[in-house]
């Protein structure tokens, strides 16, 4: 079988190099590695580019960063193009420890016609789930961030918006870092929403899946590392900022809440997410 593995690099080649390093080791399948290029730093793109040229791959670049979902489109854009029935989309930061891990997604939408997307177990290297993810809730819970300011306690074992991470399933909602989609039931739905930068990708890719009737698949019979360092990001005010803005977005677009709902829930994320901003002006300062 054969399948595009979409990485996109934005100053990450280092990254890309191991995440290569993992997928080239996959049994089971023919894949097509493309590094699609963001726009990254002059040296970035080159040591990028370089590292396709050694193995072989195919090196998309773009001239503008316009977010992680206009990046992935360009590979997804590629792959419907040349005719792959599914393609990988993985962050450079992943890491694929079995060796038919992308045989085993791919076998999992071959026994689920109406899946757009199938995901697996992900864990952080302490071992936190990071897979499947709730769905949004209502507007009603919309003030629910005032417990997490004043402490409401946390799960040790996965993030508090991780579902079953025990069993496979049909689920709500699944992390981006890495997810495998069905490439023509992605491109009838105009490919993944442009509009958002960074944040809510996740919450977007469910309700425009929701909405033209398919559904996502999560398996907990493999797994993935996700090796990500959120020290490495610094300031987090432009962060904040995109995310309420994407947030914003999907309120009004996607949600399906009434006109009300929609007023509360755009007051509490503007609440919230300003007063993060503020509460990490203070401490820079």
């Amino acid at each position: 079988m054969k399948v595009a593995a979409i990485i996109l690099n934005y100053n990450s080649s280092a990254d890309c190099r191991k995440c290569v390093g993992f997928l080239q080791n996959q049994r089971g399948v023919e894949l097509e590695i493309i590094i699609v290029d963001n726009a990254s730093r002059v040296d970035e793109a080159t040591a990028a580019k370089e590292l396709c040229e050694e193995n072989g791959l195919t090196f998309l670049p773009s001239k503008q960063n316009r977010g992680y979902n206009a990046g992935n489109n360009i590979g997804l854009r590629y792959a419907a193009e040349h005719g792959y029935e599914y393609a990988l989309i993985a962050n450079p930061d992943m890491e694929f420890p079995s060796l038919d891990y992308v045989a085993r997604l791919a076998q999992e939408l071959n026994a689920h016609p109406a899946a757009i997307a199938v995901a697996s177990d992900i864990v952080t290297p302490e071992g936190i789930h990071q897979n499947p993810m709730l769905a949004d809730g209502s507007w009603t819970g919309s003030f629910a961030w005032i417990g997490d300011i004043l402490g409401r306690r946390k799960r040790k074992d996965a993030y508090d918006f991780i579902g079953d991470y025990a069993n496979n399933h049909d689920c709500a909602k699944l992390s981006g870092c890495a997810l495998m989609v069905r490439v023509a039931d992605v491109a009838a739905l105009g490919f993944f929403d442009e509009y958002p930068f960074l944040y809510c990708e996740e919450a977007i890719f469910a309700k425009q899946s929701q909405y033209a009737g398919k559904t996502l698949r999560y398996i907990a019979d493999t797994q993935a590392v996700h090796r990500h360092i959120s020290s490495a990001k610094g300031d987090p005010r432009p962060r904040f900022r995109h995310w309420l803005r994407s947030r914003l977005y999907f309120i009004n677009r996607y949600a399906g809440y009434p006109w009300y709902g929609r007023a509360i829930a755009r007051l509490s994320w503007r609440l919230y997410l300003n007063t993060m901003i503020l509460a990490a002006t203070i401490k820079n300062r």
